[in-house]
């Protein structure tokens, strides 16, 4: 006889969480952490499903703080975590193991995945960054020398990795919290990269499907026009409400050999 749905859903979770918990007591042993230290691969997040339950410091898991899961981070390491596809940095605490499955460097708290986006995305690259431990939790600026930290990357074609970089690479501008957010206001322009022109749409659809293949969920398109007389196809990457964003993908796309601009775009 099969147990009703509300039992087996029951189960499940308890299943999840006895595996959480027990994954959670093996894994390697945490590793010596410096303010040189940057982590780059894909971050996920979990939320509901795992609330209350016990972590890897021994916490009870409370997904609406600031803390993220990560193998072998000492504990109460802080991370500025930053999305290369939006620009935008959230500040965690290291208070969990994980994640386990996935090919993923770091698993966010609910809340802290809010800030990247990932509540829709699932999953996306990120570039974490040790941070002083008074390092204000939560939303925070992104780092001014994001490229510098991404080349500093020895491993760019591995899915992720774990490596230090010069003082001078490591010396971002100070983290601060954000500050409050003002009411919306519609902007006269908005922000899309320029990644190349090119004679043919085959050369072009080349450079757009590279882009994809990078990161399925940025939006990129060709567009088509006649220049003194002959086609011209340009690829374009976005378009983004803010010149940061812009600029942030402007620079993810740079570390993999794309060079682009971030051209306004007036409303119509």
């Amino acid at each position: 006889m099969s147990l009703p749905s509300s039992a087996r859903t029951k189960r499940s979770v308890r299943v999840r969480r006895a595996a959480h918990t027990h994954m959670c007591k093996h894994v390697l042993e945490p590793h010596e952490v410096s303010t040189n230290m940057v982590l780059r691969g894909r971050a996920s997040w979990y939320g509901k499903y795992f609330q209350g339950m016990e972590t890897g410091n021994g916490e009870r898991y409370n997904r609406f703080a600031y803390t993220c899961a990560h193998k072998t981070l000492p504990f109460n390491t802080r991370l500025r975590v930053t999305s290369v596809l939006t620009g935008h940095s959230v500040v965690v605490r290291v208070n969990d193991r994980g994640p386990f499955r996935h090919r993923r460097i770091i698993d966010l708290s609910e809340k802290a995945s809010r800030e990247l986006n990932l509540q829709e995305l699932g999953a996306t690259t990120i570039v974490a960054e040790v941070v002083a431990p008074e390092t204000p939790l939560g939303p925070t600026t992104a780092p001014d020398n994001l490229l510098a930290l991404c080349l500093g990357d020895p491993h760019p074609h591995a899915p992720f990795t774990t490596y230090t970089v010069a003082p001078a690479a490591a010396e971002a501008a100070p983290v601060v919290a954000a500050a409050p957010v003002a009411a919306p206001v519609a902007a006269p322009v908005t922000f899309e990269v320029q990644v190349g022109e090119f004679a043919t749409a085959a050369d072009a659809q080349s450079v757009l499907a590279k882009i994809q293949a990078l990161d399925p969920n940025v939006h990129v398109e060709l567009a088509n026009d006649l220049l003194d007389g002959r086609q011209r196809s340009r690829v374009l990457v976005g378009t983004f409400g803010e010149r940061p964003q812009a600029e942030a993908v402007r620079r993810w796309l740079l570390v993999w050999g794309i060079g682009g601009q971030v051209r306004e775009v007036a409303l119509r």
